[in-house]
């Protein structure tokens, strides 16, 4: 019958109840059909065989004396035995008082108290386990300033955070400094239409000094705490410097020309080693934590890991020795990212005709994995607290997004900006990372989290006198 049908009534309804599940415990006694009424009426339905009781669970004893006591007459229980009138008492307290029915179904099987307390155990053990919170990612930016006149260049680095928590970008000819404790705004340096627009900028490792690299091959040392420029290095390149790193007191410079030169800013020569490797322009520049490696990337599809000590050995000899040259991209490698808690892990990003994310181990030169992100990677971040990598992207959705390492799953897509993400950089505590985009906007996400142990950031004491000496060099 339908359950849900309303044309039966009640009456009807309670007559055909459905039937009890076996092996359940039942809330009334079961129908038992009467013998002796099959045999009077010869024409009565047989409702099924004798009934057969469980004698497991009837008490014996019990039955035997209910059975075998003798009738006693009211005139005769003065007349009994005190022995006998004890002995009946003993027996109703011990065995009346505890008597089962002589008919009665087998209680219900045991539990398997085994397999139950180890599923308790377990459950136990899980609850007792104080589980890690997943940690909120925003989808949203925390803040979104105007960043006008910024050069849609993918081959240009115009974005970079100091370690004194002051962030650097170049729009057109000008650099501007945004202060992270207070959000305030200043202006740096606008330069001559001769020597513009400003092509990159980076930090030095004290983050009281900044290098500025220009269109027309110069590069400009400054002291923004009093707006001073402090040197300027000439004749290193024959075009325009888009990508610097620094190593201590070696700023390294990227060129147009395809020449990576280590500029020592402490002496008047500063021009001390150049590696030659790149046919086109260099528009990645990254130096590993240790300083013993650097990572370039050029116009050229090739990415290349140079060794310091191998380098300083064969300068001698009139030329420059790579430790690897890695080919497997099919674009231009600009995005490259240093992995901040396994030294020999590198992370680079291909251009538009790549779009692969690949982690390199830089010790053998192997390829550990290859990802296909379907759009042009544009910037790398590792997060310094978590086991992720950011990346930022171009068309089709220019979005950022968040990697689990080493799976490479997807933990979340930040979306936002209305064209190609060119640039990122990360707070020095190493939560908020900043993004500027094609869209002449610069936003700020909250994507890395709070880091359980805030780390003070330790200057080398040879960066304290680097400058030092720049009154009368020039």
């Amino acid at each position: 019958m339908d359950a849900g049908s309303n044309s039966i009534s009640s009456e009807k309804s309670s007559r055909y109840a459905a039937p009890r599940s076996p092996l359940k415990e039942a809330g009334s006694r079961p129908y038992m059909p009467s013998l002796s009424t099959a045999s009077r009426n010869p024409n009565a339905k047989c409702y099924g065989d004798r009934f057969i009781p469980n004698r497991s669970a009837m008490d014996m004893d019990m039955a035997h004396y209910l059975l075998t006591e003798p009738k006693r007459d009211e005139k005769n229980v003065g007349t009994a035995s005190p022995s006998n009138e004890m002995y009946r008492k003993l027996l109703a307290e011990k065995l009346l008082n505890n008597r089962t029915r002589i008919l009665a179904f087998q209680n219900k099987p045991p539990e398997p108290e085994n397999i139950l307390t180890e599923l308790r155990a377990d459950t136990a053990s899980i609850q007792a386990k104080p589980t890690k919170q997943r940690r909120h990612i925003p989808q949203t930016a925390e803040r979104t300033l105007d960043a006008p006149d910024l050069v849609d260049d993918y081959y240009l680095n115009l974005l970079d955070w100091g370690s004194s928590n002051v962030l650097s970008i170049a729009l057109g000819n000008t650099v501007y400094l945004w202060d992270g404790s207070n959000g305030s705004t200043s202006e740096l340096v606008t330069v001559d239409e001769d020597n513009g627009p400003v092509t990159s900028v980076s930090w030095a490792p004290d983050g009281r000094h900044i290098a500025v690299g220009l269109n027309s091959s110069i590069v400009q040392l400054w002291d923004p705490s009093s707006n001073r420029l402090l040197r300027t290095l000439r004749g290193v390149h024959e075009s325009r410097v888009g990508s610097l790193a620094w190593n201590n007191n070696i700023l390294t410079t990227g060129g147009m020309d395809g020449k990576i030169v280590n500029n020592d800013v402490r002496i008047r020569n500063h021009a001390v080693q150049t590696y030659h490797g790149h046919e086109q322009e260099v528009c990645g520049l990254k130096w590993s934590g240790s300083g013993q490696h650097l990572a370039s990337g050029g116009n050229d599809n090739l990415l290349h890991i140079w060794d310091v000590s191998m380098a300083s050995s064969v300068q001698s000899a009139g030329r420059t020795q790579w430790l690897h040259r890695l080919d497997d991209h099919l674009a231009a490698v600009k995005a490259l990212a240093w992995c901040p808690f396994q030294s020999n892990l590198l992370a680079s990003g291909g251009g538009g005709s790549d779009r692969c994310i690949k982690l390199w181990n830089t010790h053998t030169g192997a390829c550990l994995n290859s990802v296909d992100t379907g759009s042009q990677v544009c910037a790398l971040l590792w997060n310094k607290n978590e086991r992720e990598l950011l990346s930022s992207h171009g068309f089709t959705q220019n979005q950022l997004t968040l990697w689990k390492y080493p799976s490479m799953v997807k933990m979340a897509e930040l979306t936002g900006h209305s064209s190609r993400v060119l640039f990122m950089t990360q707070s020095p505590d190493g939560c908020t990372v900043a993004s500027a985009a094609a869209d002449e906007t610069l936003r700020f996400w909250n994507v890395f989290g709070t880091p359980d142990t805030p780390k003070a950031t330790k200057v080398k004491a040879s960066h304290t006198g680097m400058f030092n000496s720049y009154n009368h060099i020039r």
